[in-house]
């Protein structure tokens, strides 16, 4: 099995010495849909399920590896292993939670320092995947083979640079070229990417360990948590208003205090009927 030298090694066991050997011919790069750390990535593989890529590469530029790059992983589907032994190598790359952000400067360096070294270690040659089975360079949802039923893998804006500019930095800088590849500001300053992971790693402590033991949480239960609660807020926040403005309207009248509680709990009911028909298209 092969290691890359600049990457931190998180050996997985036992898929590390279990898993069979293939023969690199390509290069696949996903998005992970979680602002993680390349250790972070180490730990989901390692805890929460029983598949995995290669590497991780965090928003800093840590690179970590997890198998052997002659060893089989098990993220790109069909191209994981074939008949005849040859497969991908794969790279989960921190994102944030819609897969909607660009690689910052740290991971596009990684990604076009790694690319360079999987060419010269396993001869992948220097072009984009022509077919779903054609050795080179690609993104995950280039090829319907390499996922199981579909996916916008790495993002409209992460394909985007992999083609201006990660795939052309790989063959400049295999060809001599070391001059690192121009690009637009990114939108996501590193202190930001400190923030956004933060606020993801403080999040209420919930076990991150394999499911039967405890309940496995993933980065798309954590958007679905946060709708309903925006979804909840939504409706706390239209009740509210709603009583405010009934007292605002009795304000002065000569009524008692039984229709004024009426009336403020008839206008919350119909605000909360009103949101529940905006968010979810149907009445309570």
């Amino acid at each position: 099995m092969a290691w890359y030298p600049g990457a931190t090694k998180y050996e997985l066991q036992p898929e590390s010495d279990s898993q069979p050997a293939i023969r690199p011919t390509q290069f696949i790069v996903h998005s992970i849909i979680a602002p993680w750390t390349a250790k972070r990535t180490y730990e989901y593989w390692r805890d929460s399920t029983n598949l995995e890529s290669h590497f991780g590469l965090g928003y800093e530029g840590d690179l970590g590896q997890f198998i052997g790059t002659e060893t089989r992983a098990d993220a790109n589907a069909s191209a994981n292993r074939r008949p005849d032994g040859t497969g991908a190598v794969s790279i989960e790359t921190a994102s944030n939670l819609q897969g909607s952000d660009p690689w910052t400067p740290a991971q596009v360096e990684k990604l076009i320092a790694l690319g360079v070294w999987l060419h010269k270690r396993h001869d992948i040659p220097l072009r984009i995947c022509r077919t779903h089975d054609d050795p080179g360079f690609g993104y995950h949802r280039l090829h319907s083979a390499w996922a199981v039923s579909g996916t916008a893998c790495p993002g409209d804006t992460r394909v985007k640079q992999f083609r201006e500019v990660v795939f052309p930095g790989i063959v400049a800088r295999a060809n001599g070229q070391t001059a690192p590849p121009e690009e637009e500001e990114d939108e996501m300053t590193p202190e930001q990417a400190k923030q956004l992971k933060a606020l993801y790693d403080n999040r209420e402590a919930a076990p991150w360990r394999y499911k039967g033991k405890d309940e496995t949480r993933d980065a798309y239960d954590y958007l679905r948590t946060a709708a309903r609660d925006i979804s909840a807020l939504k409706t706390q926040v239209a009740g509210l208003s709603a009583a405010v403005q009934a007292l605002a309207a009795k304000v002065g009248d000569d009524v008692d205090t039984a229709t004024v509680v009426a009336a403020v709990q008839q206008a919350i009911a119909d605000a909360v009927i009103q949101v529940d028909v905006d968010i979810n298209g149907k009445e309570s």
